[in-house]
């Protein structure tokens, strides 16, 4: 990759929240514990998974990738935020913004496309139950995964090498705390239509693409449930993926408010405030929703740690 505006900016300057230094004392605290637990939720989860027998369906190897995608995508903003949110020299090198970017466009993406795959697993467990093993047999769960992986790094690298070509003359300051498309972009200086229609295509075939693919299995999911006879086959079958469905509303909903809001309705401190849900209380949501609405998760963490407050909620 050719990083020929090197000569022009040679560092970034994340604003972050510096313009609103009350704030940044509060968040601080508040994000290190989110991250912290945002961490240990998700390596927990992964933990229980891989040592417990009961877990070893294709949902919960999904969702052990779940976890491990989470916990790679905060590691990519949140540390940096951390430590900006306390130093006064909040710079960036030009390459390492490029490369969080990368790894921001990357990991996003495949969790996109892990989520699909998770509802699909759930279509064909609830719609097609007596052909569920054989058709999420171990191969083709692995193939599936292999896609999720491969599937956003041709995504995430032209993404952002066609951001980081762009001319930058001399203004550095990224109105964000981390290195998104959008503020970055702001501060190249020449015509970004061509690379803003090349984002849209993306974002709807890469984003918007998977999101069909769940609504279309949860479509599918909840007919079938309604046609049940039984209100106990309807609660049971609905609880298997409940925990899914709020997962994938937390993700969506938290990304639309950001990126599907048009641009004269853009305020970068509200959007600073509004993609922390995103980059770090959805992350840290996501084990906390496994963990109390799973029964075989909370019943794999009594046996595992014994913990009581967990008995208590089954």
């Amino acid at each position: 990759m050719k990083w020929r505006n090197q000569s022009l900016v040679k560092e970034f300057i994340l604003v972050g929240f510096s313009n609103m230094p009350n704030i940044e004392l509060f968040l601080f605290p508040l994000v290190l514990v989110m991250y912290i637990a945002t961490v240990t939720g998700n390596i927990l989860i992964i933990v229980i998974i891989m040592v417990d027998a009961v877990l070893q369906s294709p949902m919960y190897f999904f969702l052990r990738n779940l976890a491990f995608i989470e916990i790679c995508f905060t590691l990519d903003t949140v540390p940096q935020m951390l430590i900006n949110l306390l130093v006064k020299d909040k710079t960036i090198s030009f390459v390492g913004c490029a490369i969080q970017m990368s790894c921001f466009f990357y990991f996003g993406c495949a969790e996109c496309f892990l989520l699909a795959a998770m509802s699909y697993d759930r279509y064909v467990a609830i719609c097609n139950p007596l052909r569920y093993a054989t058709v999420m047999n171990r191969t083709f769960c692995y193939k599936l995964l292999g896609g999720v992986w491969v599937i956003g790094i041709p995504v995430s690298l032209l993404q952002a090498a066609w951001i980081f070509n762009l001319p930058f003359c001399g203004h550095n300051k990224v109105n964000h705390f981390f290195c998104d498309g959008p503020p970055v972009l702001k501060l190249v200086c020449t015509d970004t239509y061509q690379y803003e229609m090349q984002a849209i295509t993306s974002t709807l075939l890469f984003l918007m693409f998977p999101f069909v693919l769940i609504l279309i299995s949860y479509t599918r999911i909840i007919t079938t449930i309604l046609r049940m006879s039984t209100v106990e086959g309807r609660s049971k079958a609905f609880s298997t993926c409940s925990s899914h469905l709020i997962v994938v509303t937390l993700f969506y909903g938290s990304g639309s408010l950001v990126y599907l809001r048009p641009k004269s309705n853009y305020s970068p401190e509200v959007k600073k405030i509004l993609s922390l849900f995103y980059t770090v209380v959805t992350p840290m949501l996501n084990p906390i929703i496994y963990a109390l609405r799973n029964y075989e998760v909370k019943e794999s963490l009594k046996r595992t740690l014994g913990w009581k407050l967990f008995s208590q909620t089954t």
